[in-house]
């Protein structure tokens, strides 16, 4: 390394003080510079922090008072909603979301009114608001008292009438005016705040150009550390492209191993699942016709002998009953003889009878390989268990939808929902389905939140993908 470096020459004290007395006095020239131009910048800077306050303050102020008009349109909406549903059906639910939107009509006044105290025009304007939005109240309200009192006729001659459209109308005109003229003031705030930006980058490229005058000196004197940061960083890069190589193709090895590990067990319990079913079923089904041969020769006078044969009979339809359902868990055979629309369906209704949950079917047709209709089960059956587990859902829909090009596979439940960003590492069965479906080429994504749901969203190619 030291032949990286220039070659130092002794000298003598003389031709020293002459080199370092030109850098002295340069130093001493810019050091006042650079300390006027700190204070200058301070100064823009500070003015640029008052303007961008106030600025901040009227756009907020403006952000505020268009979303407190927004909230209380909408709020009129669903109070005339609420009342033109009950007018019309009688039914006393739509006066819920009625009376909740009338509540909510004077918080959102109260709140224009402390906003807009300090402007004039607006506040006259709101005043003009405010009767209409009470005009329209008691419009509103009188329609439901002669609705409740039987008064077929009045009732329905205020509702015919264009009294409420035209102070709806009113109340959407001057509700524009407010919003118009808080845009206004949005666009005033984000314009000086332009200003403040552009002053404080004029200031802040002065002090760098000064800056740069005056340090000069120090940056050929640092010219040497950066290259030898230069080639400790470029030798620090080629480790990290060696390791994130190595990392690729562990990962790559790691990948295919658990491919192969997959195939491998579904490949063994497709074997299990035959010869539970030829043999054990044989054996079974012998075991049974003997039980019926021998009951039909045995005297049936004896009644404890009939009641062993019983019990014997039902121990073994008990026992047949337990060799399907391990079949059928280890490999379905309805999916291989009548297809996954058909084979969901049976989960599904199956799952309904015995979690005692809702759940709803939206099957579509599908033309898949034998391994993807496989992954697409499996993910089913795992999202199915669980949601019996843990979500506590009363709802369930799954759904299958055909397109050009991919295969969509959803199930959403309105359970108590998780947050998918505090996963604990031991959970394997979202980790297991993430692999199934990616490694069919597909790509599987997670929607939930506390109290809010789970959304399970699998995108499948039509085609699997080649082996590599």
């Amino acid at each position: 390394m030291r032949g990286d470096y220039p070659e130092i020459k002794p000298m003598n004290l003389q031709e020293g003080t002459r080199r370092w007395l030109p850098k002295v006095r340069k130093m001493a020239l810019s050091l006042p510079m650079a300390l006027l131009a700190a204070a200058v910048l301070v100064g823009i800077n500070e003015t640029g922090h008052m303007r961008s306050q106030d600025a901040v303050q009227q756009m907020s102020l403006g952000q505020s008072t268009r979303s407190d008009v927004n909230s209380l349109l909408q709020s009129m909406l669903d109070a005339e909603t609420g009342q033109r549903g009950y007018l019309l059906t009688g039914a006393e639910t739509y006066l819920e979301p009625y009376d909740r939107a009338v509540a909510t009509v004077q918080t959102h006044l109260d709140r224009l009114r402390s906003q807009l105290s300090g402007f004039p025009e607006d506040a006259q304007e709101l005043a003009l608001l405010s009767r209409r939005v009470v005009r329209k109240l008691a419009e509103m309200d009188l329609s439901l008292r002669l609705r409740r009192q039987g008064n077929e006729d009045a009732w329905k001659f205020i509702l015919n009438t264009d009294v409420g459209q035209e102070h709806m109308q009113a109340i959407r005109r001057h509700a524009q005016v407010l919003s118009e003229r808080s845009d206004q003031r949005v666009q005033h705030g984000q314009r000086q705040i332009g200003q403040s930006l552009m002053l404080s980058r004029i200031g802040i490229a002065t002090v760098t150009l000064i800056g740069l005058c005056a340090f000069y000196m120090y940056l050929r004197q640092t010219r040497a550390v950066q290259q030898v940061g230069q080639r400790e960083q470029e030798m620090l890069e080629r480790e990290r492209d060696r390791l994130e190589g190595l990392v690729r193709e562990r990962t790559a090895t790691l990948s295919e191993l658990a491919n192969h590990l997959q195939q491998v067990r579904e490949q063994e319990r497709g074997h299990l699942a035959r010869e539970l079913h030829d043999e054990l079923g044989a054996l079974l089904t012998a075991a049974k016709l003997d039980v019926a041969r021998l009951k039909s020769k045995l005297d049936a006078a004896a009644p404890d002998i009939a009641e062993r044969l019983a019990h014997l009979t039902q121990t073994l339809n008990s026992g047949i009953a337990l060799k399907r359902r391990i079949i059928e868990d280890l490999r379905p055979s309805s999916l291989s003889n009548l297809g996954l629309t058909a084979a969901l369906e049976i989960l599904t209704r199956e799952f309904a009878g015995h979690a005692g949950i809702e759940v709803e079917t939206s099957l579509e047709s599908v033309q898949l390989p034998e391994a993807v209709q496989l992954t697409v089960y499996r993910m089913v059956q795992e999202a199915l268990t669980n949601i019996g587990k843990y979500a506590k859902a009363q709802q369930v829909l799954v759904s299958v939808h055909a397109h050009p090009g991919h295969v969509a596979v959803q199930v959403r439940d309105d359970g108590q929902g998780f947050d998918p960003a505090a996963l604990p590492p031991t959970s394997h069965g979202l980790a297991g389905m993430r692999h199934r479906v990616e490694a069919a080429g597909g790509r599987l994504s997670i929607t939930s939140r506390p109290g809010g749901g789970t959304l399970l969203s699998a995108i499948l190619p039509l085609r699997a993908r080649q082996p590599a």
